[in-house]
C-alpha cells in the first residue's frame, strides 16, 4: 500500500466517516450540486481500500461500489476537477461495469475532497447517463460546493472532539465555557473553552503515531 493511500485510509478511520449515518448537511450539498449541474445523480464518495462508499447519494440507491470500478479513485489522484464528457470515448472507463451496466454512466465530473494536510478522502461528483459538458459557472460552483463538503467534514470532526471533551470536562450546556474553581472557598468561575485548553496545554506532550506518519510524509525532500 502506498503512503498516500495509507494516509487516506488512516484519516477516514480517524474522522469516523465510513458507514456513518446520513446527515442533512451533506445531503443538502449533494442535491444542490445535482441542481446546479443539471444531472440526475450526485454523490459524496469516500474511497476506501476495496470500495467507494457514499456518505451522501442523490439519484442512486446503492451505498457503495467496488473501488476498482470507481471514477472517484482516479479523481483523487489530481487536484483539479476530473471531467469525463463521454465515458464511451475514454479508454480508462469504456469497459467499466458502471458504464456498460447500471447506472450506465456516460458523464462524470468529480471534485477531490482534499483536507488541509493534502489528504484526499474522496470526491463530490455529479453523474449523467448521457454525454454532456459543464460550463465554467457550473465547474466553479462544483468546486465551491466541494469546499463546503470539506468544511462540513472538518466541522463534524470538531463536533465529535467537543462531545468527547464535554464528557470529561465540566462545561456549560449553552456557551461551552468550562467550570473551574476560584481562589476563594466554594468560588466557581467560568472560563472560555479556548482559554482553558491553551492554559492546560501550554506545551505539547509528543506526537501521536498517526500524525507522526502524516508529518513525515509531508516533509519535502532536500
Amino acid at each position: 500500500m502506498s503512503n498516500r493511500k495509507a494516509n487516506r485510509i488512516r484519516t477516514l478511520h480517524l474522522y469516523d466517516l465510513l458507514d456513518s449515518a446520513s446527515e442533512k448537511a451533506f445531503d443538502d450539498l449533494t442535491r444542490l450540486a445535482a441542481v446546479i449541474c443539471d444531472t440526475p445523480i450526485s454523490l459524496v464518495s469516500l474511497v476506501d481500500t476495496q470500495r467507494q462508499w457514499f456518505k451522501s447519494h442523490h439519484g442512486l440507491e446503492v451505498r457503495e461500489t467496488p473501488v476498482d470500478q470507481a471514477f472517484c479513485a482516479h479523481a483523487i489522484e489530481q487536484s483539479e476537477l476530473l471531467i469525463v464528457e463521454d465515458a464511451h470515448k475514454d479508454q480508462r472507463f469504456l469497459d467499466n461495469e458502471l458504464v456498460t451496466g447500471d447506472p450506465y454512466i456516460r458523464f462524470y465530473a468529480g471534485a477531490p475532497l482534499t483536507l488541509a494536510n493534502g489528504t484526499s478522502l474522496g470526491t463530490l461528483c455529479v453523474i449523467d447517463r448521457k454525454p454532456r459538458k459543464l460550463n465554467k459557472s457550473q465547474c466553479e460552483a462544483l468546486e465551491v460546493l466541494r469546499d463546503a463538503v470539506v468544511a462540513q467534514i472538518e466541522l463534524r470532526r470538531s463536533a465529535e472532539d467537543l462531545r468527547a471533551l464535554a464528557g470529561i470536562v465540566p462545561m456549560c450546556a449553552w456557551c461551552r465555557k468550562v467550570r473551574i474553581e476560584g481562589n476563594e472557598p466554594d468560588e466557581v468561575l467560568w472560563e472560555p473553552l479556548h482559554d482553558y485548553v491553551a492554559r492546560m496545554n501550554t506545551v505539547t506532550h509528543g506526537i501521536c503515531g498517526d500524525c507522526k506518519e502524516i508529518a513525515l510524509h509531508e516533509i519535502p525532500d532536500v
